[in-house]
């Protein structure tokens, strides 16, 4: 599993790291790390390297000392000549690097401006040359983090770089997985520097594929039946949107439940059944609900029926606006942006500005596990990493894929998984599910649903690409 930590973990890490080692060794890593992360630059272009003061600038001038070496011609802009890490500033002028005064035309750029210690947003020059990058758009390569970016709490509260890649070093950084700040990094590669081992447990987690043996302990085995494998009761749908009853029921079916009980009026509860004709329906004995999806008026007597049995249960759509004071049972609430804002009382735009910060209240606010769902789905949970997914595309913002994965996320949770582990993996293997569904357009929610069962078997197996 990836994990990303705090900034204060990582100084701490840093430290005791250094002390084991000889003087200048851990920037030197950093640096040699950087230059080969930097092999994309062909030999006689010109990189241009924003160097900003201390650590993060030493890594760089470092590093233009390996770009030297291959042949890469390097430009320096210093943002304060007389802040910047001298001993790497003479080794990369001794190395044949040159200090300019401004960004002119170079179609490489290195940010190097602010590392993981600084305050959030850009101003003065640093700012300045944000915008040139933003008018020219050389292909920037962030060093660490993009600068400017809130490291910790994943967001843009003043001017930042947007970068096309980054190179981080020892252990990811919240502000490098979680949005909007992810928007600004691209894709990350990750230098060991050898500071895992003197690191902590991690602020925030992603699911990847070689995590399937988080569904082991929930597996059916040889002497498992329907009962034992866990029976998901689902209160979905109406006569407005009975789809989501259908899509709700189809992503739990490529669970790993037993058995599906559905609760409904009685047409819908027949078309129900004749589409999907293992599902029983009315009430019985579950190990876990599913309320919400698509459901009308009656959403309130369904969810307040669900906890009566004081079993799990997902709250989804407009089940989560009877939400209560506390849950006693654990939950799975799942909002998009703009429900959370209604729980929260605030709007949309504060929840998209600062999603990591809003899904760690509602958690605590609710004693639930909250899966906000976004670009980079949130999973948070009191006392525990945040999870963040990566997988899906563009693609996935279709109707119904929020019904599937709710389904799907009620088969784990009556299989036996904790909210957390049921929510995060869900959403990673809905995301994957879509993009193996059809990998370069689109996709709707059935199709999603209808590739879960290999997309869990390949997760399980170890094979997902």
């Amino acid at each position: 599993m990836l994990s990303a930590h705090t900034v204060g973990d990582i100084r701490a890490a840093e430290e005791a790291l250094a002390a084991t080692l000889p003087d200048g060794e851990l920037m030197q890593r950093a640096a040699r790390g950087l230059a080969d992360g930097l092999g994309l630059i062909p030999a006689g272009d010109v990189v241009l390297c924003l160097i900003g003061p201390g650590n993060n600038g030493g890594d760089a001038l470092y590093a233009a000392t390996h770009l030297l070496d291959r042949g890469v011609r390097v430009d320096l802009c210093l943002l304060d000549g007389a802040k910047v890490h001298a001993a790497g500033l003479s080794a990369a002028t001794s190395a044949g690097a040159q200090v300019v005064v401004a960004p002119t035309g170079q179609r490489w750029c290195l940010d190097a401006v602010f590392g993981i210690g600084a305050r959030p947003g850009l101003s003065g020059k640093a700012a300045e040359w944000a915008d040139w990058i933003d008018e020219h758009r050389p292909y920037v390569v962030a060093v660490d983090v993009p600068s400017g970016v809130d490291v910790d709490g994943a967001t843009l509260p003043g001017a930042y770089v947007r970068a096309d890649s980054t190179v981080t070093f020892g252990t990811h950084k919240a502000a490098l997985l979680a949005d909007p700040a992810a928007r600004a990094a691209g894709p990350v590669s990750l230098v060991d520097i050898g500071l895992i081992p003197h690191l902590p447990a991690p602020s925030i987690e992603a699911i990847e594929a070689t995590d399937g043996h988080l569904l082991d302990a929930v597996l059916p085995g040889e002497t498992s039946h329907k009962y034992a494998r866990g029976v998901l009761g689902i209160a979905a749908g109406s006569e407005q949107y009975a789809g989501a009853a259908h899509l709700c029921v189809a992503g739990a079916q490529a669970g790993l439940a037993g058995m599906i009980r559905f609760v409904g009026s009685q047409a819908l509860s027949q078309r129900v059944v004749d589409r999907a004709p293992e599902v029983v329906a009315g009430r019985g004995r579950v190990q876990a609900w599913v309320v919400g999806p698509g459901s009308g008026d009656d959403a309130e007597s369904q969810l307040s029926m669900a906890l009566e049995d004081g079993v799990p249960v997902v709250v989804d759509a407009s089940a989560l606006q009877h939400a209560p004071a506390t849950f006693d049972v654990p939950a799975l609430l799942t909002p998009h942006a703009g429900e959370l804002a209604t729980m929260l009382d605030t709007t949309r735009e504060a929840v998209e500005g600062d999603p990591l910060g809003h899904a760690t209240a509602a958690a605590e606010r609710w004693n639930a596990t909250v899966l906000l769902k976004g670009r980079r789905t949130l999973i948070a949970q009191a006392g525990a990493p945040t999870r963040v997914n990566r997988s899906g595309s563009s693609w996935l913002g279709t109707a119904g894929a929020g019904d599937v994965l709710a389904g799907f996320a009620g088969s784990l949770l009556a299989a036996g998984l904790d909210p957390r582990d049921a929510g995060s993996i869900a959403a990673y293997l809905h995301g994957v599910a879509s993009v193996r569904a059809n990998p370069d357009g689109p996709v709707v929610a059935t199709d999603v649903a209808y590739e879960l069962p290999a997309t869990v078997a390949a997760f399980v197996q170890g094979s997902l690409a």
